[in-house]
């Protein structure tokens, strides 16, 4: 009789670039819960021995040399017995280096299996180190490394496209890519008759992605059948990008588990009990498959070994489960918070210092660090000692436990309201109010000294006294004194974030967030080396429009009530003089444009790949019952000529956390150039020309 029971395991690991041992430790423990849990096969995510995210450290020999020395330790481990295991680390073959999955049972390798279709667009640039395995169904021979040769016995594996033949079933890999792919494996291995299929992923956070990626797994076995599992990356692996886990299981075009999104946990195990016969019966009517069954046929690796058990052979049919999605604000309120973590838990520093200035987005940072707070208690209520030790690590404190988040959050965040001339009593109290809402520790300070002193300096030398628009003076003095201020809170910040805790008797420094958002950055509506510059920031990859319904979210989740008054008021920077008290400067007036148009910009520069002139056509389309064209083609040149000018400023961006694909981030994920002629001249008579015609119609 055909095996019919399967248990098997996919995971969600917290790796982190070139951490070697603990990589090691995380693989086996997510391999032992596999095998307490009945599985018989363990599947964990891409490149999970050395971390993803090691950029040109792949082109390092001893990256390569240390994932086999892991990789040797996990073949003699007692920990892999009985299980197979699959496993993902570079290997170099021919001399050329390729990203492969290293599939091995009881200590000896059945195969390796390299990537076929590389990530090279926006994060990703994996043909900077990897060749892509361009031999469909081909196998090689592949002579292993001594290290290698001493544990298993073996002295050549196969190496390539391949499929595995246990007693009972037949098992196809893909590597994280070739699932997004038109041309994804598992179509025509389903064709061969595979009927598991397996895919190792390292695949970032977007906001809003899940969907896609949840239909792609869904939509993997609807035509041909099959059970399919997704492992994924989690965690900030030592850059930009959070990987956010949500391991999956699908099956015959249902997704049967789901793994959380966001989690502390390093070590997160999904588990599926599935009855094969449910997908040979799936796919015996399935006329067109049969018909070109014979023409695409896989090698076989022979494994004597059984998947299935013998015990309570009949089981439920497939029950689909109800996939959990969560709404953008509450991954905002997630997704940064984990990835905040990471950084500092393996930054080795005490905690987060943020510029807090009763506007929306640095209140947004604030309110991402008090759900960090919030889902470390959560973790540690929940029994995650890694997190307990962490963060007794953090406060310096081995008897520490965090219970409330606001008391959490005073130990490890200190806001500062950094108050001058031209600053509103408003915003000052909107500030203090988030802050004890919150529970950081907060300080009030006036830059007024340090700015006078500077000019005074510059007088000094020049015998000259700038002065601001209102007083007197010309746009460039208007500006410099602007900048002045914004650059001094920057020095300022980190001036407080390194001796603050000193001051206090306490060891360590604090980690300086910025909070710019991604349309402001687009625009270049920063002061270049203000406090937009920091060590991190947790919104810099996130559109005002976003961040607004998120700060809506924290009113409704977190009850900090004194965002209410931050919702109602206009951005402003509060770098020019008040006129009787009150604000006279507001960010889009400032900017000529509003935050919704700026988030239409956006979308259409870096998503739709809009140069001015395709711009304008596509927006006195989405516009046409609120501008002429006349007056778009106003708006779309002066954003250009602000995108342009303002281009310098990204090579200077703070890291942040990568959450739209519009993200401006200079020479990482936009590979554009920062010095531009900004009259746009040819570019701007196309434009004209077209609205001449469109006038005279």
């Amino acid at each position: 009789m055909l095996g019919r029971k399967v248990t098997l395991a996919t995971c969600a690991l917290n790796q982190w670039a070139l951490d070697f041992e603990g990589n090691l430790q995380r693989i086996l423990k997510s391999i032992e819960i596999a095998k307490s849990k009945g599985a018989r096969y363990r599947l964990g995510p891409e490149l999970e021995i050395c971390g993803y995210g090691c950029g040109d450290h792949y082109l390092e020999s001893d990256t390569v040399l240390h994932s086999f020395q892991m990789l040797a330790k996990l073949l003699v481990s007692p920990v892999t017995e009985d299980i197979i295991c699959d496993v993902g680390m570079p290997v170099m073959h021919k001399n050329a280096l390729f990203n492969c999955r290293v599939i091995f049972l009881n200590g000896k390798i059945l195969l390796i299996r390299p990537k076929l279709l590389m990530a090279n667009g926006g994060n990703y640039r994996e043909l900077r180190w990897f060749l892509p395995w361009n031999k469909p169904r081909v196998v090689e021979e592949y002579f292993l490394p001594e290290i290698i040769q001493s544990v298993t016995g073996q002295e050549t594996v196969p190496f390539g496209e391949a499929v595995l033949a246990t007693k009972d079933t037949c098992l196809g890999s893909e590597i994280c890519e070739e699932l997004w792919a038109a041309n994804s494996p598992h179509i025509t291995m389903a064709m061969d008759g595979v009927e598991i299929f397996t895919n190792s992923s390292a695949s970032h956070h977007v906001l809003r992605k899940t969907y896609l990626r949840t239909d792609l797994v869904k939509s993997a076995t609807a035509k041909n059948g099959g059970i399919y599992l997704l492992a994924n990356q989690k965690g900030c692996d030592g850059d930009r990008l959070y990987y956010d886990g949500c391991a999956m299981i699908g099956v015959n075009g249902h997704i049967v588990a789901q793994g959380t999104q966001f989690s502390l946990d390093d070590v997160e195990i999904l588990t599926t009990t599935q009855d094969l016969e449910d997908v040979r019966t799936y796919r015996v009517d399935k006329s067109s498959q049969k018909l070109k069954m014979a023409n695409e046929v896989y090698p076989r690796v022979n494994v004597s070994f059984t998947l299935s058990s013998a015990d309570d052979v009949y089981l439920p049919s497939v029950q689909p489960i109800q996939i959990r999605y969560h709404t953008p604000e509450e991954e905002i309120s997630l997704g940064p918070a984990c990835w905040l973590w990471d950084y500092l838990r393996r930054s080795s520093q005490a905690g987060f210092f943020l510029p807090l200035s009763g506007g929306i987005d640095s209140s947004a940072s604030a309110c991402i660090v008090y759900s960090m707070c919030c889902q470390v208690c959560s973790a540690v209520s929940n029994g995650n000692q890694q997190v307990l030790e962490d963060a007794r690590r953090i406060v310096n404190d081995p008897n520490y436990t965090p219970k409330d988040p606001r008391e959490f959050c005073r130990h490890i965040f200190t806001t500062c309201y950094m108050a001058s001339e031209n600053s509103s009593q408003d915003t000052c109290n909107r500030a203090k109010e988030v802050a004890e809402q919150i529970g950081s520790h907060h300080i009030n300070l006036n830059i007024d000294p340090a700015v006078k002193a500077v000019i005074m300096i510059f007088k000094l030398v020049t015998g000259k006294l700038p002065q601001f628009t209102v007083h007197g003076g010309c746009r460039r003095e208007n500006i410099a004194l602007q900048n002045l201020q914004a650059r001094i809170r920057m020095v300022l910040a980190y001036l407080f974030a390194q001796l603050s805790l000193w001051t206090l008797g306490k060891p360590g420094g604090l980690l300086v967030l910025g909070s710019a958002n991604v349309d402001e950055s687009l625009r270049g509506y920063l002061t270049k080396y203000d406090c937009s510059s920091a060590d991190i920031n947790p919104i810099g990859g996130i559109s005002k429009t976003d961040l607004r319904n998120f700060i809506q979210y924290c009113i409704e989740n977190f009850q900090i009530t004194a965002l209410r008054n931050i919702m109602s008021a206009p951005p402003t920077a509060e770098l020019e003089p008040l006129a009787e008290g009150q604000i006279a400067q507001t960010d889009e007036a400032d900017m000529g444009m509003t935050y919704g148009e700026l988030s239409v910009f956006g979308k259409l520069r870096k998503i739709a790949k809009c140069g001015p002139y395709s711009m304008f056509c596509k927006l006195i389309h989405i516009w046409k019952t609120i501008c002429t064209p006349r007056q778009v083609a106003e708006k779309v040149k002066h954003f250009f000529r602000m995108y342009s000018i303002n281009r310098h400023k990204m090579t200077t961006l703070t890291p942040s956390y990568h959450a739209e694909d519009y993200n401006p981030d200079d020479n990482r994920f936009d590979l554009r150039p920062f010095l531009y002629n900004s009259s746009w001249s040819w570019q701007f008579k196309c434009i004209d020309n077209q609205v001449t015609k469109l006038e005279s119609t």
